[in-house]
């Protein structure tokens, strides 16, 4: 029997972070230990209020069959109150708000619900995989725009042509951005807002790590406006719930409405006894603050050392990454070998991994690597001496 993979899956790569896996597995095979950076799946554990509030949900919920598509409405409620303490930002849970599985599923399936094949999608390069592949499989094309230190890691708007956002039906902005930990200023997102109105174009927001914040709390673009604009927004990062797996999306009903009708087709909704543990996670505070001032330790620890051999490094502002570029005369791919050698066993991901060419050929990642801060702060100091040592 012949079996070929679609044209979909027979284009894309690996998935980067399937990558990263691998190469932290086959130094463990070797009996080294590494110090992992790559993949940003939080190490500390999930906050002890979501787990008693998720095993009493279980048995609440023991017979309670199928869930919502959409969520229940206490979890909608939940959320439309933290808009509304978080941002200022009033919800209807009924009309404005969507369950989710994480936000992984969301953003990938999301441009089912809007494109035409062949219809153009601006995404970021570096930027979240599944903002293009997700376009891929819906039958759009990506058009990627770069994020670099240049134009202080935002879009460069008035650079895209006018032949592109002719064909253009959605833009994927990220901030606080994966993989540099840029803030988007308050100007920003009225210039956005303005664009995407000009040339009819649905803004599709990620703000999944609003919360993991150093300098200040970052705004949301629902803040600003709200017509055609959706956000994706997931409780992995801010309370270490990576594997429970639920988010949700919020912003102009109309846009929701077609995500909604679409994912009845796609899943069956997040499970009840998960998302009363969300509702617990998103009245509290405090284990948010405990996080942020972890990671904030342990960005300090690595930039540090990270300078001292020779990376230039912005401080990042939000975020649980860090995006040093490599040292003079090493590409990110060649900065983050040295980096796996045994003696050193520090796991980064290459930035070219994370980035995607534009329309020049060059690839905006290919100089860097990313850092994730997820470590326990005792190996991130390790790592900071291990990258010291393997440059000296």
């Amino acid at each position: 029997m012949d079996i070929r993979p679609s044209s979909r899956i027979a284009t894309i790569s690996g998935y980067p972070f399937a990558e990263v896996d691998r190469m932290v597995d086959a130094l463990r095979k070797k009996g080294v230990r590494p110090i992992d950076f790559g993949v940003g799946d939080p190490t500390d554990p999930t906050p002890a209020l979501v787990r008693n509030a998720l095993k009493e949900a279980a048995d609440r919920h023991a017979a309670s069959g199928y869930p919502s598509y959409v969520g229940s409405r206490k979890y909608r409620v939940a959320v439309a109150e933290w808009n509304l303490r978080r941002f200022g930002v009033s919800l209807d849970p009924d009309r404005e708000i969507c369950a989710t599985i994480g936000s992984k599923e969301a953003v990938f399936n999301f441009p089912n619900a809007l494109l035409e094949p062949g219809d153009l999608v601006l995404c970021p390069s570096p930027g979240y995989p599944p903002y293009n592949r997700g376009t891929v499989f819906a039958g759009g094309e990506p058009w990627f725009y770069p994020i670099r230190a240049d134009n202080d890691y935002l879009p460069d708007l008035g650079a895209v042509p006018d032949d592109v956002l002719e064909k253009a039906r959605l833009i994927w902005v990220n901030y606080p951005n994966s993989p540099t930990g840029c803030v988007a200023p308050d100007s920003f997102w009225p210039e956005l807002l303005e664009f995407a109105s000009r040339w009819d174009l649905v803004v599709a927001s990620d703000e999944a790590y609003s919360e993991i914040w150093f300098d200040g709390p970052p705004r949301s673009i629902l803040e600003f406006g709200r017509e055609g604009v959706v956000v994706f927004q997931s409780l992995s990062k801010r309370s270490a719930m990576t594997g429970y797996r639920v988010g949700w999306v919020c912003g102009d009903s109309r846009v929701i409405d077609l995500f909604r009708k679409l994912k009845t087709n796609v899943d069956s909704g997040t499970a009840d006894f998960i998302q009363d543990a969300a509702v617990a996670a998103l009245s509290d505070e405090a284990h948010v603050e405990v996080m942020r001032a972890s990671y904030r330790s342990k960005r300090d620890v690595l930039v540090e050392a990270l300078r001292d051999v020779g990376c230039e490094v912005d401080v990042p502002a939000a975020t649980l990454y860090v995006w040093p570029r490599a040292p003079v005369g090493m590409s990110g791919v060649d900065f983050a070998k040295r980096l796996l050698e045994p003696e050193s066993a520090v796991v980064a991901t290459p930035g070219a991994a994370l980035g995607e060419a534009l329309s020049d050929g060059s690839n905006p990642g290919a100089d860097h690597v990313r850092f994730a801060l997820v470590p326990p702060l005792e190996d991130v100091k390790a790592a900071a001496e291990r990258i010291r040592a393997a440059f000296r």
